[in-house]
């Protein structure tokens, strides 16, 4: 086990094998977000198979307008904390924009810090081109990789802003050959975002690796979305292919405000959220204070 992490992982934890196993058995496969420890204990609980770290913790976690920002160290302090969370989960890391294209060494040692300082299962990283070449230099230094096509928001400034991929059969067909390259690269998995079903339907049959959708439509092996946007806690906008299966951001608004509507009127705390004190103590106590032991300076 490395430094600066301690983990175990559950008996049955989910491996590369047991994700082909699923595709081979045409098992639908559970991927979502999480970006701390409490968030990856019910992930955990529930039996989601996948949990990405992913560079969405820039916008809804960290506050910053786009995932370009995002550090390596802020993004390890994240893994870190997932990780202390999962037994069974496969753990997948985002390595963050300026982390890896660079060379193919750059990507190797990013992905062994991720894997070493946090314990990642996995990293992920995006587009083809030459992140074809990274992600097999990574591969090749043991590291397990997924890819990522479609819709990548490190790169959604050249994609045209935020918005579906692949829908001219000359972007499709781009898109098409950078899943393969990746697959050919060792990934064992690619995410398809953003990405008009249709294409997914003739993509998908084509890609032996386990294929993840997130707006992209039923064909694939599996799903995934992010923590924020399916239980609600987020404001404002949200995609298309979001659901929303819970409405959290609301309801902690409920108790936040009951909160603070109780401690403004003196409801909170009441007697059975303090800690009594033995009444012989207590009057020991008033002795002690009136005479006068409690002044500075005392050590009776």
């Amino acid at each position: 086990m490395s430094g600066g992490h301690r983990y175990r992982r559950a008996s049955k934890a989910t491996t590369l094998a047991t994700l082909a196993a699923k595709k081979a058995a045409n098992e639908p496969i559970v991927m979502v977000t999480a970006y701390d420890h409490p968030s990856a204990r019910i992930a955990d609980e529930v039996g989601v198979d996948l949990v990405l770290v992913g560079d969405s913790a820039a916008n809804v976690v960290l506050g910053y307008e786009s995932t370009v920002p995002v550090t390596v160290a802020e993004m390890l302090v994240l893994t870190g904390a997932v990780r202390r969370g999962l037994e069974s989960a496969l753990l997948v890391a985002d390595l963050p924009f300026g982390s890896y294209e660079a060379s193919d060494e750059q990507a190797v040692r990013t992905a062994q810090r991720f894997v070493k300082e946090a314990g990642a299962d996995a990293i992920k990283l995006e587009r083809g081109g030459t992140s074809v070449a990274r992600a097999r230099a990574v591969i090749q230094a043991g590291i397990p990789v997924m890819g990522h096509v479609g819709l990548t928001p490190q790169a959604a400034t050249a994609l045209g802003g935020y918005r579906v991929q692949g829908r001219t059969a000359v972007q499709a067909e781009q898109l098409i050959h950078d899943a393969l390259d990746l697959q050919s690269a060792g990934c064992f998995a690619i995410v398809l975002e953003a990405v008009p079903a249709a294409v997914t339907e003739l993509l998908a049959p084509l890609l032996s690796c386990v294929v993840i959708g997130i707006g992209a439509g039923s064909a694939t092996d599996g799903q995934v979305l992010v923590w924020h946007d399916l239980l609600g806690l987020n404001h404002g906008h949200v995609a298309k292919f979001v659901r929303r299966f819970a409405d959290l951001r609301a309801e902690a608004i409920r108790g936040l405000g009951a909160y603070a509507a109780a401690v403004r009127q003196r409801e909170f705390p009441a007697p059975e959220n303090t800690y009594l004190m033995a009444p012989e103590e207590l009057e020991a106590l008033r002795t002690r204070l009136e005479a006068g032991s409690a002044q500075p300076g005392s050590q009776n």
